[in-house]
């Protein structure tokens, strides 16, 4: 059984259920049957979808709570879900808001059932963030899950120093089997410039970064040439878009396709997310933005306790890429951050290195496959 609510989940999510497929064939075992939550992808991947969990993805401390109802209903469904199909294995990927909880949830129907029948194995992809806030729940974590594959280096030594007998393993970043080496085949920097638009994967994220990256868009416009490309995971989010850009005739939008728009860009602005890590990959140099509702930053300031916020600078423990969070976040600061990477040719060519170091430390090709076979390695398969 899966559990997936976001759109980046969902491409993990996809890629896990191909190589799990394709282990199990290779092993000649019983293909698993795979169901749950999930998205498209998913879906499209073979996985039999009760809940597109990841169409409803909110964020914000304000919006969860506004949401409540709906996302409690939800919650049941996929616990009453897991106890009638008892699957032997539960896979939760990301997502940890809710399923860090339904973990200790479920954990806890187990102890009220005392069923010697089922006896599921919980797996978690993707570790929640719990080194940068709220570091405690860790020993939660501990208790509720029997296998946590991280993607990201430093996280496995992390874990154990804190619950030694946690069993965590580091599977690497999927990034690296998305896509080909982009440094064979980067093309110069060129005028017009060229800018990619990542403003997020949620409704609520794109209501608040598209105005102030528009903004920009028509500032540097009046400064130099530039094209840009606003790229957005679905129709849904294009639809709120079209009309905000249709003064606008240097901004083009495109429905997913990340990967060629980072391929030629000369610069991204993208909020801060998983997104950051892509453009680290394909060598963008970045300016990242975040902006939320005042609780959510409010709260966010007190209990966050790394420096940076964005994933590549996070692991190359610098500010690789420029961060602008929520009063910061102005068409004056990101533009000059923009303009700064076009003609300060060292500044960029330095930025380029620094993130073909960072992303060197990513792992090997094949993190889906490490991750398929340590989940049948804790099965007994």
């Amino acid at each position: 059984m899966f559990i997936v609510g976001e759109a980046s989940g969902d491409t993990l999510g996809a890629e896990l259920t191909a190589a799990l497929l394709a282990d199990a064939k290779s092993n000649g075992i019983e293909a698993p049957v795979l169901f749950g939550a999930g998205g498209p992808k998913m879906a499209e991947a073979g996985v039999d979808l009760t809940l597109d969990l990841a169409a409803h993805a909110v964020v914000g401390i304000v919006e969860v709570l506004r949401n409540y109802g709906k996302f409690k209903g939800f919650f049941d469904q996929l616990l009453n879900l897991a106890e009638n199909r008892r699957p032997r294995a539960i896979i939760l990927i990301d997502y940890p808001g809710f399923n860090l909880r339904f973990a200790k949830a479920l954990r806890h129907r187990l102890r009220t059932l005392c069923s010697k029948d089922w006896n599921p194995k919980l797996i978690y992809y993707v570790s929640p963030q719990i080194w940068a806030w709220h570091e405690s729940r860790v020993y939660q974590i501990a208790k509720d899950i029997d296998l946590m594959l991280t993607i990201f280096p430093f996280e496995k030594a992390w874990y154990a120093q804190r619950v030694p007998d946690f069993k965590v393993e580091f599977v690497g970043h999927p990034l690296v089997d998305r896509f080909p080496n982009p440094s064979e085949s980067k093309p110069e920097r060129t005028d017009p410039s060229r800018i990619v638009l990542l403003p997020g994967s949620r409704r609520r994220e794109l209501t608040q970064h598209l105005p102030v990256l528009l903004s920009t868009i028509k500032q540097l416009s009046e400064e130099r040439q530039i094209t840009a490309t606003l790229v957005l995971v679905n129709d849904r989010l294009a639809e709120i878009t079209k009309q905000l850009i249709a003064n606008l005739p240097m901004v083009r939008l495109q429905i997913g396709g990340l990967a060629e728009a980072l391929q030629t860009a000369d610069v991204a602005i993208a909020a801060s997310g998983t997104v950051t890590m892509e453009c680290a990959w394909f060598r963008v140099p970045t300016v990242v933005l975040y902006k939320t509702s005042w609780s959510t930053h409010w709260f966010g300031r007190r209990f966050i306790k790394v420096k940076y916020l964005a994933m590549p600078n996070l692991l190359a423990n610098a500010l690789v890429f420029p961060e602008f969070i929520q009063n910061e976040a102005t068409p004056q600061n990101l533009s000059s951050a923009v303009n700064r990477f076009l003609d300060d040719h060292p500044y960029r060519e330095q930025t380029q290195q620094q993130l073909a170091q960072t992303v060197e430390t990513l792992g090997a090709p094949g993190a889906s496959k490490r991750a398929a076979k340590a989940i049948f390695g804790l099965l007994g398969n």
